[in-house]
């Protein structure tokens, strides 16, 4: 099986400066022999003594665990890219939005890409600087024109929005940016890079951006023109797909738009780079996807005599592997007969850990001695299923790849009540996006694994009184 995770945890400033520079599935039994799976004996980057001290160092588990050493590792990653003009890479801070996450990208030059106001307001409350926040959003918040003159950049993602911003600065020169739905897209749950999927951001069957044919007919300029704004970036985002060959594409489509406003000095090509979680599945090469779009951006510095800075957009590439969700299995049940299973039930679920439920994914699982010592690692396996302690029928880690309506054996090392499970890949989206609170369970607590291996708390676990503290009972109604 394999499946994310979601984690959380307050940070204070004595802490920060550790990491500043220095439906119902179909029970269909799968064939063990067609899901190939690893019985490590450590996950990524915690042994059983560490994935020990991250439930001992947060109180109990589940506990989502991130590495400092593989932060560093994408961040330089991103920080590589090739460009031809200069480089802002900006955090897709949804992918993961604790303080100590966002103070730590921060401190390597990167800057943070938000998706609502209230992620704004969160960012600059973790210190990030107005100036390097970038709001694209769904909903355009009430408090734009605040945020707008705080320094903060805010890419219009629709007429309505552009509309907005050009009344309150009417004639006053106000820079913008625009997104724009090229018209294609790519996700990896779709056979087509224009059909619907739940990870394709770009296409018709997509509602994010302003649709490519109003830049080109002359319906956004005239607005841009109607109250004198000033387009500064153009940024297009299409999905979490990993065909270079779209994004390139793609990249060479947005800068054509670039060449219809004078006044673009950045072109934001979003992120969207896949990582491979799982063995056999691919991770974007940035250098490979990165190298052409260097040379579009040179090929259009000689035709349009400017030279535009580029600006790229990751959250999965950044974090998704640099964290992992550490679980406690809880109770393990079997039932018989052809159809029968052996169930491993964890401490957390879909409280903690979506995609799978959501899209179906799967994420590497290493499971782990409860004593924490690692020479009590076994060597026995057994073909078992995941599942979360939700009274959820939804509640599944381990769907079968490719019709996540089904369920899926997966060959792990023999665990007993007790023994630890550590979903990998659990970095990005799984903390930030999450069930939590489903069947009042409280929010799971977050900690930060140092190069030396030792752990600290970047947010403590959510007590049961403030899941139910905003709740108000009214006088005299009953």
């Amino acid at each position: 099986m394999r499946y994310s995770i979601a984690l959380f945890m307050a940070l204070s400033v004595a802490q920060s400066d550790a990491f500043l520079p220095q439906k119902l599935p179909t029970l269909t039994k799968a064939p063990a022999t067609s899901l190939h799976m690893a019985v490590p004996a450590q996950s990524v980057f915690l042994t059983p003594e560490t994935a020990k001290a991250c439930i001992d160092s947060a109180g109990g588990s589940p506990v989502y665990a991130y590495s400092l050493g593989k932060l560093e590792e994408s961040a330089d990653a991103c920080l590589a890219f090739p460009n031809a003009f200069g480089l802002t890479v900006r955090f897709a801070m949804k992918a993961c939005p604790n303080r100590a996450i966002l103070q730590y990208f921060h401190s390597k030059g990167i800057h943070i890409d938000a998706s609502s106001g209230y992620e704004v307001r969160r960012a600059v409350t973790a210190g990030i600087p107005p100036e390097n926040i970038s709001l694209s959003t769904q909903e355009l918040p009430a408090d734009f024109a605040e945020f707008i003159d705080m320094g903060v950049k805010i890419n219009c993602c629709s007429i309505s929005q552009l509309e907005r911003v050009g009344q309150h600065y009417d004639g006053k020169g106000q820079k913008v940016g625009i997104r724009v739905n090229p018209g294609v897209g790519s996700g990896g749950f779709s056979a087509s890079t224009t059909s619907f999927s739940k990870t394709n951001v770009g296409g018709p069957s997509s509602s994010f951006g302003i649709w490519h044919d109003l830049v080109n007919d002359g319906t956004v300029p005239d607005i841009v023109e109607k109250y004198g704004l000033d387009v500064e970036r153009i940024h297009t985002h299409i999905g979490s797909g990993s065909d270079p060959k779209i994004w390139q594409e793609v990249a060479k489509k947005t800068l054509s738009f670039c060449a219809i406003f004078p006044g673009v000095t950045a072109c934001n090509l979003g992120g969207g780079y896949k990582v491979g979680r799982n063995e056999g599945e691919p991770t974007t090469d940035l250098q490979e996807i990165g190298g052409p779009v260097a040379d579009a951006f040179r090929d259009f510095a000689a035709e349009n005599g400017r030279e535009l800075q580029l600006e790229i957009e990751p959250g999965t590439y950044l974090v998704a592997m640099a964290g992992a969700l550490v679980s406690t299995i809880q109770d393990k049940v079997q039932t018989t007969g052809e159809a029968g299973h052996t169930f491993l039930k964890l401490d957390s679920g879909m409280t903690d850990v979506l995609r799978p439920s959501l899209y179906g994914a799967n994420h590497p699982i290493t499971i782990l001695p409860g004593s924490g010592d690692s020479a009590d690692v076994g060597s026995e396996t057994e073909n078992v299923v995941v599942v979360g302690h939700c009274c959820e029928s939804g509640d599944l880690m381990t769907p079968m790849p490719g019709s996540p309506e089904e369920l899926a054996e997966f060959p792990l090392r023999k665990a007993e009540i007790g023994d630890i499970l550590v979903m990998d890949g659990s970095g990005a989206y799984c903390s930030g996006m999450s069930t939590k609170n489903y069947n009042s369970f409280p929010e799971a607590p977050e900690v930060l694994v140092g190069k030396d291996d030792k752990v600290h708390v970047i947010r403590v676990r959510q007590q049961l009184e403030q899941v139910y503290q905003n709740e108000v009972s009214p006088e005299g109604m009953f």
